[in-house]
């Protein structure tokens, strides 16, 4: 859990989807759906500005009436998003997810987005850390080198 998010980076593909700020929400959503992701970021001129996501589309767009083929995607993305850096701790991100309710959190380095982690990411990656300490300890365990 004291691993760094670098760590969870390198075991995804480090693809972080986009759209241009001057994109409609129903231009944003085919994306999502084109790539099968539950967000993207909103870019502008290569500046992390924002980031929409489904439960944007379902409070901003849906709830609100709008229609989406012509609202632009600036008008309902989440400005400003929290992000991180890959030296965070797993257990850092984690506290993050459950305290203010992110399901993506961007992680940028020197003002550049490098990758995207999401709670699924990181459940994927417990579970597999998990894994791994598990078959550590029973092949520490049938070596001998463990009395029981």
């Amino acid at each position: 859990m004291n691993a760094p998010v670098s760590t969870l980076l390198e075991s995804k593909t480090t693809t972080v989807f986009s759209v241009p700020v001057t994109v409609t929400v129903s231009e944003a959503v085919q994306e999502m759906n084109r790539r099968k992701i539950g967000s993207v970021l909103v870019m502008e001129g290569g500046v992390l500005v924002g980031i929409f996501t489904e439960r944007d589309v379902l409070m901003r767009v849906v709830a609100a009436d709008r229609d989406p083929k012509t609202t632009p995607v600036a008008h309902v993305m989440t400005r400003s998003p929290v992000t991180i850096h890959s030296s965070m701790t797993i257990e850092e991100v984690m506290d993050l997810h459950s305290g203010k309710h992110f399901r993506h959190l961007p992680v940028v380095e020197n003002g550049r987005v490098i990758g995207m982690i999401s709670v699924r990411d990181i459940l994927r990656w417990l579970a597999d850390a998990n894994s791994r300490k598990a078959d550590q300890l029973e092949d520490f365990i049938e070596s001998g080198r463990c009395v029981t």
